[in-house]
Formats: structure tokens, sequence, C-alpha cells
């Protein structure tokens, strides 16, 4: 029994081998290491105190100046933590946008009401965020709105009255709001200046 495990083990070991230098010939392991550590945010001092090396070797892989072997490499990664397999099929390129600059915050707002959406184009979105902005006696409309989910916002400037069911009030800078969005609600804007608003809701409406 003893050696029927032996050899299934040393066979799963002839396999992670052969993907691993099949793979090593058409992968930059050095820039994808690399990328790998940045992504996760690790130093290469902290990558090798995590993994039990030199920071020298880390610094060689990433180099391309050294070929690591399949365990000395597993070894590395464990410091991440992160599997060979993993490791050689991530594709740096398909990770998700983390950053966005104004220009890629999509208005979805109507005249009068800027509401731009951050990450309106990634997958699966759990929640919507928006940078909101009520230009003077502009409001969401007569009809209260009402859907799914909680969302809250923080006005950054100027004011806004909020109407939430029977209740209503005027928020300036510094105020706060969150509510059950089943429950009727309406913006506008009573002021002689924009509002500004940072607010986030959920599930996503938009």
């Amino acid at each position: 029994m003893i050696r029927k495990i032996d050899t299934f083990l040393n066979f799963r070991q002839l396999i992670a081998r052969s993907v691993y230098y099949n793979r090593q010939m058409s992968l930059d392991v050095g820039t994808h290491l690399k990328a790998v550590r940045q992504m996760y945010g690790l130093s290469q001092r902290e990558l090798a105190k995590r993994a039990g090396v030199t920071n020298g070797l880390i610094s060689l892989i990433e180099q391309n100046r050294v070929s690591p072997s399949v365990s000395s490499l597993k070894k590395v990664l464990d410091g991440i933590p992160m599997a060979l397999a993993d490791f050689f099929t991530l594709d740096i390129g398909d990770q998700p946008q983390v950053f966005f600059s104004r220009q890629d915050l999509t208005d979805i707002g109507t005249a009068g009401v800027e509401l731009r959406l951050v990450g309106s184009r990634l997958p699966k979105r759990s929640m919507s965020i928006l940078h909101e902005r009520h230009a003077p006696n502009s409001d969401t409309g007569e009809e209260m709105l009402t859907h799914a989910g909680e969302e809250g916002g923080v006005i950054v400037k100027g004011r806004i009255e909020l109407s939430v069911g029977g209740e209503s009030r005027v928020l300036t800078a510094g105020d706060a709001y969150y509510f059950k969005s089943s429950i009727p609600h309406r913006f506008r804007n009573p002021g002689r200046e924009e509002c500004e608003i940072v607010s986030a809701s959920s599930p996503p409406t938009f």
C-alpha cells in the first residue's frame, strides 16, 4: 500500500514538473512573479521573509537571472500564499480595474442631476457607488423612487432636501443619510449652488 502511494505521489510530481517546464517555456516567470507580488502588495523583502528565503533570490528570479526549480518556486509562492497551478494560470491582464479617473465614471443621470457610477463595466458588482452632482432647483422627479435594497450617502457640499416616506429634511455638507430603498424617496436641491454627494446602494440598481 505504501509503495502504491509513493508511486502515485511520484507520478503527480512528474506531472507537476512537466506542466511547470512546459508553461515556463511560454511564460516569463520573473516578470509574472513580480506582477503577482505587486498585486498582493508585497515588497521583495516581505515576500522573502514570508517564504523563508533571501530577498536576493526573489530579485534574481524576477530579473530572470536564475530559473527556479519547482520546489524553489513553490516555496516562494507559499509566502503569498498561492498554488503553482494558480500562478501559471493567472492572467494578470484579466484582473479587474481597481482605479478610475473621472473620465471612467459613466454618467447615468438626467437633466440637472449628474450621477457618475464607479465601475460600471465591472461584472457581478455587489453595490453601486455614485458621485452625484445636483444642480440648483433640480430634483429626481415628482414621482417618489422605490427599489430593493439599502442606500446611504454623505453630503460633500451644498444642500439637498431628502424626503423618505413621510419625513423630509434639508441636509448640508457633512450630513449623511441611510435608509431602506423600498421606502418611497426623493432628492431635491432647494439651494442656489450645486450639491455634491457621494453615495452607495446595495444591491446595485444601476
